[in-house]
């Protein structure tokens, strides 16, 4: 029982892990790479539920996050694109704070999928 409680505890440090990669991406985009090949090679590992929906909304945030910035960075030229490179500094962290904490409280992402902050 207690090898269980451990197991989980380690993927939820994983997962934590992941959320700190992707901020710190946005200093170092590297780190939000390493994020998302960590989370596809262990999203199919055994699992709760609830903590697959972390798994899903790390690579959902990096596809969005990654097709955000290349529409701000291509975009830049004419202003919009900087408006669009703000919102996207500003909704990853959001979405990685919001993440983390929904994994303190073990609750699963509502919308592991979507667009906004859920």
């Amino acid at each position: 029982m207690e090898q269980n409680g451990y197991a989980e505890q380690k993927l939820i440090d994983n997962t934590r892990l992941m959320y700190i990669l992707m901020l710190v991406g946005l200093a170092f985009g590297v780190t939000a790479i390493v994020a998302v090949v960590i989370a596809y090679i262990n999203k199919d590992d055994p699992m709760p539920d609830w903590l697959k929906t972390h798994y899903q909304f790390i690579i959902s945030t990096f596809w969005k996050g990654l097709l955000m910035l290349v529409v701000g960075a291509i975009t830049s030229i004419i202003i919009i694109g900087i408006f669009i490179l703000i919102f996207w500094t500003v909704w990853i962290i959001i979405r990685c704070v919001k993440g983390m904490k929904r994994l303190d409280l073990a609750e699963a992402q509502p919308v592991p999928n979507g667009w906004m902050f859920d």
